[in-house]
Order: structure tokens, then sequence, then C-alpha cells
């Protein structure tokens, strides 16, 4: 890999042009500029960055830890939450926010539309352990999946028309894919509905399959069974701000309807 600095590509481009015609040393000046000013552009988008980030945590520190002392003593020695919450990563549904839940509360997991695989050793490691831990070590007494409106993940999972045809992507559709036996249910059932409409229904069914997904680890059936883990299954509607939520054996059906 070239180690050339910028400028001195521009000297040498400059040389270039220079050799080519008069417009050579006007059009090397000019983009010499273009590159100055876009070296500025992304100092001031990095020092923004900056400014955010340490004024998030002064924002932190002042209104939530220095007012919580006996809390945050208490979490530097263990760490005893009673929920694992498999969330999306979508930035518009953090369930610390939605739920309200205070740092110690809940082991959070966020991945492309909330998704859990089949067991599988082999695969999806990083979910595997992302489960084990708190379920046998911390001893969570609830799995909490959440979906939400206006999925990405979701909708790319619905778009794909052809299961076996090549991924068009490096990762997404691949993992998206978990979901296919909540896409093929839906485009089943409502198939004469819109698209934003199945997208909807198959932001809830797809929850549904993770439901039955967590079922499938030996450590997640074994307490469900000894009746010492419940699961559950939400979805949160930030465009009417509402949250729906179910058992796992309820379907698209909600337990409890929150506005």
């Amino acid at each position: 890999m070239s180690t050339e600095s910028y400028e001195d590509a521009l000297e040498r481009l400059g040389e270039l042009l220079s050799n080519k015609s008069d417009l050579g040393n006007k059009v090397a000046a000019k983009i010499k500029k273009l590159f100055g000013e876009l070296e500025e552009f992304e100092s001031k988008k990095s020092s923004d960055a900056v400014k955010q980030i340490k004024s998030g945590f002064i924002h932190f520190k002042n209104h939530k830890y220095l007012k919580n002392p006996s809390l945050f003593k208490a979490l530097a020695k263990s760490q005893n939450p009673k929920f694992l919450v498999f969330a999306c990563s979508d930035s518009r549904v953090s369930p610390s926010h939605i739920l309200n839940f205070q740092p110690g509360e809940a082991f959070i997991v966020r991945n492309i539309a909330n998704m859990v695989p089949l067991y599988d050793k082999t695969q999806h490691s990083g979910t595997g352990a992302a489960m084990e831990y708190p379920i046998t070590k911390l001893n969570v007494e609830t799995i909490l999946v959440i979906g939400h409106s206006r999925c990405g993940g979701i909708k790319g999972l619905m778009s794909i028309e052809d299961d076996s045809a090549p991924s068009r992507s490096v990762f997404i559709e691949d993992w998206v894919k978990i979901g296919t036996p909540a896409k093929n249910m839906i485009k089943q059932e409502y198939g004469d509905l819109s698209f934003e409409e199945q997208c909807t229904y198959c932001e809830k069914e797809a929850v549904n399959v993770t439901l039955g997904n967590l079922l499938s680890y030996p450590f997640v059936r074994e307490r469900v069974m000894k009746g010492k883990l419940t699961i559950r299954g939400a979805h949160y509607d930030f465009v009417n701000g509402t949250f729906e939520l179910w058992e796992l054996d309820v379907k698209t059906t909600p337990a409890c309807f929150f506005s």
C-alpha cells in the first residue's frame, strides 16, 4: 500500500498536467484547494463527533452517575439483570429509552431485525454466547424480543424474491433470511395486501419465528420447561407511539397493548 501523502500526489499530478498543457498548474491548484477544503470539512466533522461524545458523557455523569451513588456502587460489584432483551440495531428503537430500563436491569443484545437463529454450534456463535451468559450465569428471568415499525431488515427480507439466488450483500441478506418462515407465511396469508402492510405483519411474525428459535437452545428450553424462564414477544410502533406484548404461543394477537 502506498504511503504517499495527498500533497505528494498533488505535486506529481501537477507536474504531469503542466507537461501536458499550460492549464496544468491551474488544474493542480484547483485540485489542491478542493483537497484543502475537504480536509477542513473532515476535521470539523471529527470535532463535532468528539464534542457530542464528551457532552453526552458529562450529562450522564452529572445527571445519572453522581445522583445515584448507591446504584453504581452496587453495580461495581456485580450485575443481576432480570431481562435478556433482543432488539434491532435501528437507532430509533433503543430498549433502554423505550422501556426505561435502568443500568443493571436488562442484558441487551441488538442486531439487524432483532433475530435469533436456530441453535447451531458451528454458526452464529456470537449470538449463542450473548444468550448463554445472561441465561446460565446471570439467571435472567425473562427473554423479551422486540420488533418495531418500519424495520429496514424486515423490508429487506420481504424484498428477497428468490431465496436461492446469490446474496446481493456481504452479510445482510444471509442474516435476515433467518426470518424466511415468517416471510413465506405473510406472503401466503396476506399476499393481497400492500407491500408496506405485509412488512408490518412480518415485523411481528419474525418475532414469533425468533421465539420459536429460542427454544432450540437446550439451556433455554430446559429453563422454560422448569418454569424458571419466560419468553415474550413485543412490537414497538414508533410512528403511533404504541407497544404490543404477547406470550410465546399467542402469535400476533397481543396479550397487552400500550398506547
